[in-house]
Formats: C-alpha cells, sequence, structure tokens
C-alpha cells in the first residue's frame, strides 16, 4: 500500500464588487491575506500568496503571525522580481517591532532586503492612489490592532454657488474665498480581528461601499469563546448588520472548525431579505464561483 499525496493547497477567494476585487486567503489561525489589486493595497501578509506581490502597499491589523508571517517573504520576492520596494504600514504601536522582525531576517540572510515602513497613530492617512486615502483606526484585540478604510476624497463646488459662470467662481477663488467643499466617500473597510464596539459604527466603516470583516465564529456554544479570544461571532455581525449600509459585507477569518456549509445555513437564518443578499463568505468557493459565473453571463463574457 502507498501513502496518500499531501492536500492540495488551498484555492484562494475571489469575489468581484464592481470596480473593486478582493481576493486572497483568510482562515482564522492559519493566514490572512486580502488584497483589493484596483487600490494596490492588500490587508495583512499572513502568507505571501503569489498574486499579492503586485501590491505596492501592505497595511498590517495587527502581530499575530497567522497576519504578517509572510511578510519579509513579500519583501524580498519583490526585490528579487524587480517589483520595486514593498511598502509597509502599520500602527505606529508596533512598528518597532515589524522593524525589528525584517532586521532578523536581512541579518539571518546576510542581505539587504529593501522595504519601506510607514507607522500610522489612529486617524492619520497615507495617500495611496491619487485622493484616495488609508487610514487608520484602532480596535479591540488581544494584541495592539488597527481597522482600515480606504476613503476617496472629492471637491464638490459648495451648493450655494452651483450655476454661477466660470469667471465669476474664478474670480471668488482669486479672492482667496472658498469655493469647494471636500466631500469624503468611504469605499473599503477592514476590521481586521477585533471584539465589537464602537469602531464598528463609525461613519467611515458603516457606510464604506465594501465592508470586509472578520467573523471566526458561528456555533451558539462558542460565543464565550470569542469573547475570550476577543473576535466577532455572527451574531454580533447579525446586530451589526442593521446599521450598515454598505453594498456587499464580506466575512472572512472563519474557524477552520466550522463548515462553510453550516455557516451559509447561520447566514440564512439570522440575516433576512436584502441585507442576507449583500453578505459573502470569501472562501465559500463554489458560492462565489457560481455568483461570478453569472456576473460574467449577464456581461456576456465566458468565464
Amino acid at each position: 500500500m502507498i501513502p496518500k499525496p499531501p492536500p492540495r493547497e488551498g484555492q484562494i477567494g475571489f469575489l468581484y464588487i464592481p470596480p473593486y476585487r478582493i481576493q486572497g486567503t483568510s482562515v482564522a489561525g492559519e493566514a490572512t491575506t486580502l488584497m483589493v489589486p484596483e487600490l494596490d493595497v492588500c490587508f495583512d501578509m499572513g502568507t505571501a500568496l503569489r498574486c499579492a506581490l503586485a501590491s505596492k502597499y501592505v497595511a498590517l491589523t495587527h502581530g499575530h503571525m497567522d497576519h504578517i508571517g509572510g511578510l519579509a517573504y513579500y519583501a524580498s520576492q519583490r526585490q528579487f522580481q524587480g517589483m520595486g520596494e514593498g511598502t509597509i504600514v502599520c500602527d505606529k504601536r508596533i512598528a518597532p517591532d515589524v522593524h525589528k522582525m525584517m532586521r532578523g531576517f536581512n541579518d539571518l540572510e546576510r542581505q539587504k532586503t529593501p522595504y519601506q515602513l510607514i507607522e500610522l497613530d489612529e486617524g492619520e492617512e497615507l495617500e495611496v492612489k491619487n485622493n484616495i486615502f488609508l487610514r487608520g483606526f484602532a480596535v479591540e484585540h488581544t494584541a495592539p490592532a488597527f481597522g482600515w478604510t480606504l476613503v476617496e476624497k472629492r471637491s464638490k463646488l459648495k451648493p450655494e454657488l452651483v450655476g454661477l459662470p466660470q469667471e465669476k467662481l474664478r474670480e471668488l477663488k482669486e479672492r482667496g474665498q472658498e469655493i469647494t467643499n471636500m466631500l469624503e466617500v468611504p469605499l473599503i473597510a477592514y476590521t481586521g480581528d477585533t471584539l465589537p464596539g464602537p469602531h464598528l459604527v463609525r461613519d467611515d466603516v458603516r457606510k464604506a461601499q465594501v465592508v470586509v470583516s472578520e467573523c471566526t465564529f458561528f456555533e451558539p456554544e462558542h460565543k464565550g469563546r470569542a469573547k475570550i479570544g476577543m473576535h466577532l461571532h455572527i451574531d454580533d455581525i447579525a446586530e451589526w448588520s442593521r446599521v450598515l449600509e454598505c453594498e456587499a459585507l464580506i466575512l472572512v477569518h472563519v474557524s477552520r472548525r466550522t463548515n462553510i456549509s453550516y455557516a451559509r445555513k447561520r447566514l440564512d437564518d439570522l440575516l433576512g431579505g436584502e441585507m442576507r443578499d449583500k453578505v459573502h463568505l470569501l472562501m465559500d468557493h463554489r458560492a462565489c464561483r457560481e455568483r461570478y459565473e453569472r456576473q460574467a453571463a449577464e456581461a456576456g463574457t465566458s468565464v
């Protein structure tokens, strides 16, 4: 009798929420790496997925190994493949430890792997694309942790000036009068690992077009376990969903103990109507594939 071959590597989760692709992998305690290619940002680097290497920015939520285990390899591979220096963005509280970890790999390899590290305080921003800003906010977890939002800032003419001729607007601007208001449009919000709390109902989270949230536990008897590990339970998601205004809520970081079909049933039981249609499990490969095939058919494109 010959031994069985090793198990196949897990499939990458993929959802298209126009105009954004949300793709990567996220299994609680194993690895979380989630990217938005259109915005050049990857959230966490638990494993350096090949498709994640193209992300110029990696925004870290916290220092647990399943969220940063692939970070040094990400920086190394970008250098090796001539893709340019990777940029790591993190909570100021963990920046010295991230530097220490990266220096450790440099020492071990006897070579210098270039990377840039940008540390942010809560509420500080980094422009990652033209008029699109990455903003961190503190969450509650067993280690210092951030969630992230990607916000577009648009300049909009003040209502009282709408209809004025261009010459008049130019004249007002030359006199030093502010003629526009800055409008913030939350695009993507990512919670990272967290307990429920006021940080989840911030405007730039609650009103984001796409919200990506951990939901580690689904079984009713695991509510206590969720609280101890400072994670979200499906009951927390059901309560939170009442105030969310998103186009899509994508759940990640599901425990390996939870069968995806069971997680799907719990969502059916707890969320009704329109909100249920907005909620997706990133690692529910069958459902995500079927959804994408419908999108492709509607667009007249073959898969």
